[in-house]
């Protein structure tokens, strides 16, 4: 009975929140309007100073925008930059703890489309709270959200500076890598089950930068799983692995029993930890640029 009174506690003064909003909405013709990845026009009346982040990577892309002082919530994990890591908890990205984020009274949540529950999204915007839905499908992205966030929260100074940085880099990237001759790539997200990367994630995205060629491109769901014996009819040049956290996982040596792989006979097996490519977010750009270097390492072996 005490949470329950709590929320309707919660929800009454987001309501009385939510109508001072819309009443001065209506008489300021300059409100701030951006578009998000669900094709929604967000508008607000004036920049936003109490943000929730629903994904540790859209986190990320706050702080880089400049606008991390306004956090006052976000999800498990978000754990970069460190002042993340301090902020109130308001559940996993998948489970979402709707009590905690109306406590908070955010003026604007920024969602992950694909990663937060639809239902509990739905619930938010029925209690009248602005939601941004980020869905962020490869490195472009990334500095389209920078400004996006940027508009939206004042910071569009910091925000533009990011994302120029950015996508100057990623130019960079693509110039130097793209046209040179293909590597056969497998990227290996987890052992057991065996899963890999496939044509429409940020992964592939990035391998197709360095001039790679994804072994699994031709899988269009995100994160498949797949077979020894598939890896081995494909024949890698490379294998690049990420595992769980910074260490190189003792399962990437594995592959070192399977004397026929081209990946095993040049010595071509890596790691880059998967926060730097799995994630995407500005430090994508470091991972890319590892990517990039030990493809290139696999093309000029002999």
């Amino acid at each position: 009975m005490k949470k329950q009174l709590g929320f309707l506690l919660c929800t009454l003064v987001i309501g009385a929140i939510v109508q001072t909003k819309s009443s001065a909405q209506a008489n300021n013709p300059a409100a701030i309007e951006v578009i998000d990845d669900e094709g929604s026009v967000i508008t607000l009346n004036q920049p936003a100073e109490r943000l929730i982040s629903l994904a540790p990577s859209l986190t990320e892309i706050i702080y880089a925008a400049g606008a991390g002082n306004k956090l006052v919530g976000v999800v498990e994990f978000s754990d970069y930059p460190t002042a993340a890591t301090q902020l109130p908890i308001v559940g996993r990205h998948d489970l979402l703890d709707l009590e905690t984020i109306l406590s908070l009274a955010p003026d604007l949540i920024i969602a992950w489309q694909t990663g937060n529950p639809r239902a509990s999204i739905n619930r938010l915007r029925d209690l009248g709270i602005t939601v941004y839905v980020a869905e962020p499908k490869d490195l472009r992205t990334v500095a389209d959200h920078l400004d996006n966030v940027g508009v939206l929260t004042g910071t569009s100074p910091v925000a533009a500076a990011a994302s120029e940085a950015f996508r100057r880099a990623l130019r960079t990237l693509n110039e130097t890598y793209a046209r040179r001759t293909p590597v056969a790539t497998f990227y290996q997200v987890w052992d057991q089950p065996l899963i890999s990367a496939g044509g429409n994630e940020l992964i592939n995205d990035i391998i197709t930068l360095c001039g790679g060629r994804n072994v699994f491109a031709d899988i269009s769901m995100v994160a498949p799983k797949v077979s020894v014996e598939a890896v081995l009819a494909r024949n890698p040049d490379v294998i690049i692995a990420s595992g769980m956290d910074a260490e190189r996982p003792e399962w990437l040596d594995r592959w070192r029993n399977w004397h026929s792989l081209t990946a095993v006979t040049n010595d071509s097996l890596y790691f880059i930890p998967p926060d730097l490519l799995q994630r995407h977010t500005p430090r994508a750009l470091l991972g890319a640029r590892q990517l990039c270097e030990f493809i290139d390492s696999a093309r000029t072996r002999p």
